[in-house]
């Protein structure tokens, strides 16, 4: 079972490298967006000097990559060797292939590059694999400056932003963040799903009564925990209740109608598993 969890990994990330080489190539790199990252800054090195993006992309990787294994251990491994060579191959490949890029408005370039790039970049994650760029940096920085992840990835597309509008332009700068906002946004649908469902948290005085109506008005399930008020110190059950979109409104109407003062608390759900919503998976 193990092996072919691995070749489906393999494919994953092939395909998921070939879908974020096609986001590049067909939108960002020839309209001049450079979107941060080792490609971002391929991008910008490509205009300056006329490198090949995808060379230029391995040329960067392969030395953060060694320094990574050495540093960090073999969780920098084969998968992330092998997206760092197939994405700069699909990139040079592609740029043969694809002319003309297939929008010249900055705009729909930013978004439609964006979103391609950031699906096959969730592909790639999802399949336990990297293409290599800010992930590698960010992992460095990150044991050396003990400064987090997050901020080092949001610090190291900072910094080849600038330096695309020192190059370019400040226009396309700003472009290129749109491109950054869209892919990190689909990366996070990939790997999450839409959200299709509510988790409401009601806090009320009066949860008998309103626990009763969403079971007989909603047939939906409703869940207390025992809970204690940080000022008053007073305690007391909140709710918990998972709906579809398309209820919220008829929950807020249940509770509002019961007590005006229920604090209300509601936030999104990718995945649901069990009665009323999907069917839970069981894998041996």
């Amino acid at each position: 079972m193990k092996k072919y969890q691995i070749v489906w990994e393999i494919i994953g990330v092939t395909l998921g490298s070939f879908i974020t080489a096609l986001g590049l190539v067909a939108f960002l790199i020839p309209n001049k967006i450079a979107a941060g990252g080792v490609s971002g800054l391929a991008t910008v090195l490509y205009y300056l000097f006329k490198f090949p993006v995808g060379i230029t992309m391995f040329v960067i990787n392969i030395p953060l990559l060694l320094l990574c294994i050495k540093e960090l251990g073999m969780k920098f491994g084969v998968k992330s060797v092998y997206g760092t060579f197939i994405i700069s191959l699909f990139v040079d490949s592609l740029a043969v292939l694809i002319k003309q890029p297939w929008t010249n408005d900055p705009l729909l370039a930013a978004i439609y590059g964006g979103v391609v790039s950031g699906l096959g970049l969730g592909i790639v994650f999802r399949s336990k694999g990297t293409t290599g760029g800010t992930d590698l940096a960010a992992a460095l920085i990150h044991k050396f400056a003990h400064i987090s992840l997050g901020y080092s990835l949001m610090t190291i597309d900072a910094m080849v932003i600038i330096l695309a509008g020192i190059v370019f332009n400040v226009e396309l700068a700003l472009y290129a963040l749109v491109a950054v906002f869209v892919t990190s946004k689909m990366i996070d649908v990939v790997q999450e799903g839409f959200s299709y469902a509510k988790a409401a948290v009601i806090i009320s005085e009066e949860y008998e009564k309103i626990s009763q109506e969403i079971l007989s008005r909603m047939d939906r399930g409703v869940t207390f925990f025992q809970s204690r008020g940080a000022y008053t110190k007073k305690e007391r059950d909140v709710l918990l209740c998972v709906v579809v979109k398309s209820e919220v409104s008829k929950l807020k109407s249940i509770v509002y109608s019961i007590d005006p003062q229920a604090f209300v608390i509601l936030a999104d759900v990718h995945e649901v598993l069990g009665e009323g919503f999907k069917e839970g998976e069981v894998s041996n």
